[in-house]
């Protein structure tokens, strides 16, 4: 039910599963074979899987935390969109990648949860698109040191607000792995 005309084609957004992201996110061994698994449904079913590389200060591109694990490994012909914001569209080409293959609905995976996850979320919901988190597929480190919950309960609360999440003409939600067909 996505707002934006002539947009009736899923796709999965893997967004920054990178090594010096995911060290150490909470049940990261869990969440990347969620992510894999993820990856084949949508290849099997002939939906675009689009991946998404965070670079910054911090994480410099080209540097091996920059790279992306190697239990997940990009197909040389699906897009790779490189950022340096949380949302995933902030300055970047994944409007015109989405656009091109006319996608209007998004199911999303990665990394971390309170950063880019949800910025991404949000900003597709705010852009017309369909927005669908998969619950057991992200995750994101622990920050409680600097006063934020437990990567479990941010995790959990993230899944929680999604679920019910809505908009006029959209549609957001939660989806676990092993329920997603596309």
């Amino acid at each position: 039910m996505t707002t934006l005309p002539d947009r009736p084609r899923t796709a999965l957004l893997v967004i920054d599963v990178q090594k010096g992201v995911v060290a150490s996110a909470h049940n990261r061994d869990g969440v990347i074979a969620n992510i894999s698994t993820m990856v084949d449904k949508a290849r099997a079913a002939d939906v675009p899987v689009i991946w998404i590389q965070h670079s910054d200060d911090e994480m410099k591109e080209g540097t091996e935390n920059w790279e992306y694990v190697p239990e997940l490994v990009r197909d040389d012909g699906e897009p790779l969109v490189h950022k340096n914001y949380p949302d995933s569209f902030e300055d970047t080409q994944l409007e015109s990648v989405l656009a091109e293959r006319g996608i209007g609905r998004l199911m999303v995976t990665g990394a971390q949860t309170d950063v880019c996850i949800r910025s991404t979320l949000h900003g597709a919901f705010v852009r017309g698109y369909d927005a669908t988190l998969i619950a057991d597929a992200h995750t994101t480190e622990d920050l409680s040191q600097y006063g934020a919950p437990s990567p479990d309960l941010v995790i959990a609360h993230t899944n929680l607000y999604w679920k019910w999440h809505e908009a006029p003409g959209r549609k957001a939600g939660t989806v676990d792995t092993a329920e997603v067909t596309f």
